[in-house]
């Protein structure tokens, strides 16, 4: 016979704190658990991060290759179709022209008055040339059944719209580099080395307005339900942003007397505007006359307006892409 201490002490050892049920058991699991979840929890939940973070980074450059992929088919077909060559030479045309009357006085002077002249000429020029580029790029693809094609493959909207303006955009700004870069070099040749930082931020800016006014004609052609409907608004555009709106500001200007954070306002609502101001104030000349002539001088930091034309690029773009999700084909 054992001893009764004995068996009491065998029952007390052999006792289980959860009584023998399932749900006990559980409960007693997760209390008998560390604070920090245990190191099995704590490397699950690194090994999860991880997963977690190489498919975010996988998602990111599969974004970026459709992208590209979208750019440089537009870039080709922009090409085949001679828009480059087209653009090329019309800025080359009308560059060369824009020296031939724009004067030969030789010095630091007359280069400013040569940039300044193309700058003029760039204002007219480049957005209505941007806007010829850009008018057709969704609205036009569809009408084409190019663009039921791409939607039905595995690639977001948003990216084929990215991957659409930089496309063309490479060709508008590799037009607007060759052809003004023609007038440069006769810019150079005829006042010297001197003149090419004036110059280089006349091409820098030009470049820029041209992004922006090829931003606008995206966002038109994903709201246009038709061709025809996006060229007439495209047009509708260059006629206000080119022509009306310095004549509204400048007769405001005039009649009333604003604060500067109105005039910044009336500077910044017009990309035109923004390249004009940006380009004669570097120069230091107000030719060109209008409402920008005047505001040339003003105190607008060159920055301010430089992220003006970046948002002009940006803004158009990512409010086309969210708008062309709602487009039924």
């Amino acid at each position: 016979m054992s001893d009764p201490s004995e068996r009491s002490g065998k029952e007390a050892g052999n006792t289980r704190p959860d009584g023998g049920h399932p749900d006990a058991a559980a409960a007693v699991g997760t209390l008998d658990r560390e604070p920090d979840g245990g190191p099995a929890e704590s490397t699950a939940t690194a090994a999860t991060a991880d997963a977690v973070e190489t498919e975010t980074n996988d998602g990111a450059r599969d974004a970026l290759r459709q992208v590209f992929v979208v750019a440089v088919t537009e870039y080709r077909l922009a090409v085949r179709s001679r828009w480059a060559l087209a653009l090329t030479g019309l800025f080359v045309v009308f560059g060369g022209v824009m020296l031939t009357f724009s004067g030969s006085a030789v010095g630091p002077g007359g280069a400013e008055r040569v940039v300044a002249s193309l700058t003029s000429l760039a204002a007219y020029l480049v957005p209505l040339a941007a806007l010829a580029l850009g008018y057709d790029a969704i609205v036009g693809r569809e009408d084409e059944g190019w663009l039921a094609v791409v939607f039905s493959l595995p690639v977001r909207r948003s990216e084929v719209v990215v991957g659409t303006y930089l496309g063309r955009l490479a060709v508008l700004a590799g037009a607007t580099l060759l052809g003004f870069g023609f007038s440069g070099a006769l810019i150079v040749r005829e006042f010297g080395v001197g003149s090419l930082s004036a110059f280089l931020g006349f091409l820098g800016g030009t470049v820029a307005v041209g992004a922006a006014f090829l931003g606008v004609a995206l966002l038109l052609s994903t709201v246009a339900r038709e061709k025809t409907h996006a060229l007439g608004a495209a047009l509708l555009a260059w006629v206000w942003f080119v022509l009306v709106h310095d004549l509204l500001a400048l007769g405001v200007v005039a009649a009333f007397e604003l604060p500067d954070a109105a005039l910044s306002a009336l500077v910044y609502a017009n990309p035109v505007s923004a390249f004009r101001v940006l380009v004669l104030s570097g120069l230091g000349t107000t030719a060109g006359g209008g409402f920008t002539a005047v505001l040339a001088g003003s105190g607008l930091s060159a920055g301010s307006l430089s992220l003006a034309l970046v948002a002009w690029c940006l803004v158009p773009v990512a409010v086309a892409g969210v708008l062309v999700r709602r487009r039924r084909l």
